[in-house]
């Protein structure tokens, strides 16, 4: 069994609400637009990470991470890509992946759009977390958390970092 925090769009802000959740899980998956690699390099520090970069990362940010990531994590098949369109609304490149890949989670951040959809067509569970930075014209910053135990998805949770305009005490990096 494995305990997954699901952190979106976080455009170079992390603060002591996320590191309090990254702290209860066994792996973070990161959506993209990570921001500065200082991000990652925090999380990584507290268990492993595994991401995708978004439109707005630097060369350093695109030179360490995926564009996709398709991996196993205990027998459910994930794959991640920053823009990826919404059930059934996909882009081009996200039905491609999907058709190739048949995951059995298909992650996606970007919008700012916090969607937690089974796709019928596709027999695949879409998530997009939403955002967890600062930046963006979502009101309220989220993520999702959640336990894979074998085959099966379990206690999903929306967790709901307060408003988007409100600084917390605890910012160690902004894109300021």
């Amino acid at each position: 069994m494995k305990k997954i925090l699901l952190l979106p769009d976080t455009h170079s802000y992390i603060d002591k609400a996320i590191i309090k959740y990254a702290k209860q899980a066994d792996e973070i998956w990161h959506a993209g637009d990570i921001g500065k690699i200082e991000v990652l390099d925090e999380l990584e520090k507290i268990t492993k990470v595994k991401s995708v970069y978004g439109n707005i990362d630097n060369h350093v940010v695109r030179s360490s991470q995926k564009e996709i990531n398709t991996f196993m994590c205990e027998k459910v098949k994930v794959s991640m890509i920053h823009i990826g369109g919404k059930p059934p609304f996909y882009n081009k490149k996200s039905k491609t992946l999907i058709l190739k890949e048949q995951p059995k989670i298909f992650i996606c951040g970007h919008s700012h759009i916090l969607k937690i959809e089974y796709d019928k067509t596709n027999q695949l569970l879409f998530l997009n977390p939403g955002a967890a930075g600062r930046y963006g014209f979502h009101n309220k910053r989220t993520m999702i958390r959640f336990e894979i135990n074998k085959a099966n998805i379990e206690k999903m949770e929306v967790i709901e970092l307060g408003n988007r305009s409100k600084l917390s005490q605890s910012v160690w990096w902004t894109n300021n």
